[in-house]
């Protein structure tokens, strides 16, 4: 499987299905009648991130993660999304953007040196391999999980189906 096959993919099904999950979270708030910044503030526990910064950060992992495996330029999305069509405009842009990565892209990317910020004034170096499997992806699959445990949490009827993108 190329490196490529291992990680773009990967990414859509999850970013793909947490669309889902805001249209079901949405929806929800909209029957009823909650008002949306209920669940978009919404946190699993108080020093954790709300649900809004938890869409944000899998859409940051994702995007940055490809850019960085690809050795392309790292987007900088502002994180000013207050709504649910905001976040979801967030979401089809992150999977726009991971549309237009091409396989020759990721050739070798596995073995290429990745270097990302790892604290203030600071840069780590991984090989792109250790850089999927040590930080972008648990950090990625993390913030996602967490958005679908605090919609779960708060009463939404999703599943682990929902989370893979099965629903």
């Amino acid at each position: 499987m190329s490196f490529y096959d291992s990680t773009v993919p990967a990414y859509l099904q999850i970013l793909t299905s947490l669309t889902g999950l805001l249209a079901k979270a949405e929806a929800h708030c909209e029957a009823r009648k909650i008002q949306p910044g209920v669940l978009l503030n919404a946190r699993l526990y108080p020093d954790m991130l709300p649900f809004t910064k938890q869409i944000q950060l899998a859409c940051d992992f994702a995007a940055k993660g490809c850019a960085r495996l690809s050795h392309s330029g790292v987007p900088s999305t502002p994180d000013t999304e207050t709504s649910f069509a905001e976040l979801q405009q967030r979401l089809t842009k992150t999977i726009d953007y991971l549309k237009t990565f091409k396989p020759a892209q990721f050739e070798g990317g596995d073995t290429k040196d990745v270097i990302f910020p790892s604290g203030p004034n600071a840069t780590t170096t991984l090989k792109g391999q250790d850089f999927v499997n040590r930080i972008s992806f648990p950090n990625f699959y993390f913030h996602a999980a967490i958005a679908h445990g605090i919609l779960r949490h708060n009463g939404i009827e999703i599943g682990k189906r929902d989370f893979l993108g099965m629903a």
